[in-house]
C-alpha cells in the first residue's frame, strides 16, 4: 500500500541535505573544486570484486556502463592540470543490496595533488567526524590487526594457514587456492567486526597483490606493501584511500592481472579506459580517497539500514 513512500522519514533526509551542505563548506574552505563528471562510462573499472552495470550505447550499437565510481574520469581531470578537485555523485554496482548497500547509491570521492597519505587520512577523520562527532582514532597495520584477530601474519602465511584460520573462524562450504580470497574473506569476516566501532579504525599497509590503483612500498619488516588505507566506524567500511599509482605500464599489468582472474572466475572481461591510460603519464603525484556518503549519513542518522537514509532503494524506483 505504501511503495509509493520514501523508505526514508523526511527528518533524516533533512540530516543528509544538512552534511551534503557541510561537505561542500569543508572542500570549499580548503580551496578544492568540485567537480561533476559523466555517469555513462565507455570502459568501467576491471577489479574482479566490482560488477558494473551495463547500459545501451545511446548510438545503438554497442555497450556502455554505469560508473562504478568516477576514479577515471577524475584522474583526466587531475591529468589536465585541474588541482585538487572532489565530487559527490551516483555509483552503481551489480549485485550489491542489503542492509548497507544499494546498486545505486552515493558516493563522495576527491583527490589532493601533493597530499601525503598521512595528511590524507587526517582529512578522511575530518570529514567522517562531520557526521560522527569527535571520537577516537586508531591507526593500525593490515598486519596489525591479523595478528590481533587472526593469530597469522598476512605477509608470511601460507595458503593452507590460511583456509585453517578461516575454516576455525566460519562454517565453509568451498576451497580455493586464490590466497588474496582466502586474506579478503578473514579480513571482512573476521578481522571488521573486531574493531572498536566506537572509534575510527584506520587500516592501512595492505598487502601488493590488494594494492588495485595504489602504489607498492616496502615496510619496515621487509615485506612490499599496497600505500593503501581503508576506514572503519561503527562496524561498517567507509573508505578506501590510495597513494595513487602513476606508472601506465603497471596499471596495463594489474589490468592484465584482473582480466586473468575474471576469465579463471568465468566474469566478463570489461574494456581498457584507453583515456585514462592516455593521461596517465601527466597525472599529477597525488592521493586519493573514496567514501560510501549514505553510510555517514547513516552515522549521522544512527541508522541500523541503507534504507532509513535513502529516498528510494531498489525495489520502489
Amino acid at each position: 500500500m505504501n511503495e509509493w513512500r520514501p523508505s526514508a522519514d523526511i527528518t533524516a533526509l533533512g540530516r543528509r541535505a544538512q552534511l551534503l551542505s557541510e561537505i561542500r563548506q569543508f572542500f570549499a574552505a580548503r580551496g578544492v573544486l568540485e567537480v561533476d563528471t559523466p555517469l555513462l562510462a565507455s570502459a568501467p573499472v576491471t577489479d574482479p570484486n566490482i560488477e558494473a552495470i551495463t547500459a545501451q550505447s545511446p548510438s545503438g550499437e554497442g555497450q556502455m556502463y554505469l560508473q562504478t565510481s568516477p576514479e577515471f574520469a577524475m584522474k583526466r581531470l587531475l591529468a589536465a592540470g585541474s588541482g585538487p578537485i572532489y565530487q559527490i555523485c551516483k555509483a552503481f554496482r551489480r549485485g550489491e543490496r542489503g542492509r548497507r548497500h544499494n546498486p545505486e547509491f552515493t558516493m563522495l570521492e576527491w583527490y589532493r595533488p601533493g597530499m601525503s597519505l598521512d595528511a590524507l587520512i587526517d582529512e578522511v577523520v575530518a570529514v567522517i567526524t562531520l557526521a560522527s562527532g569527535s571520537v577516537d582514532v586508531a591507526l593500525l597495520t593490515y598486519q596489525k590487526v591479523f595478528e590481533l584477530h587472526c593469530h597469522l601474519n598476512p605477509h608470511t602465511a601460507s595458503l593452507a594457514e590460511l583456509k585453517v584460520c578461516a575454516r576455525r573462524h566460519l562454517d565453509l562450504g568451498f576451497d580455493s587456492d586464490d590466497r588474496d580470497l582466502w586474506l579478503q574473506l578473514l579480513m571482512s569476516l573476521v578481522v571488521e567486526p573486531a574493531l572498536d566501532p566506537a572509534q575510527i579504525s584506520i587500516v592501512y599497509d595492505f598487502p601488493e597483490t590488494q594494492a588495485a590503483l595504489a602504489k607498492i612500498a616496502v615496510n619496515g619488516d621487509g615485506h612490499p606493501v599496497a600505500r593503501r588505507f581503508e576506514a572503519f566506524f561503527a562496524g561498517m567500511e567507509l573508505a578506501n584511500g590510495y597513494d595513487e599509482l602513476r606508472d601506465a605500464n603497471e596499471l596495463v599489468r594489474r589490468i592484465g592481472d584482473d582480466h586473468r582472474r575474471r576469465g579463471l572466475s568465468g566474469q566478463d572481461l570489461p574494456p581498457i579506459d584507453r583515456y585514462l591510460l592516455k593521461a596517465m603519464p601527466c597525472l599529477p603525484e597525488c592521493t586519493g580517497v573514496a567514501i560510501g556518503f549514505d553510510r555517514l549519513v547513516m552515522i549521522a542518522c544512527k541508522a541500523e539500514r541503507i534504507d532509513q537514509v535513502i529516498a528510494f532503494p531498489l525495489e520502489r524506483v
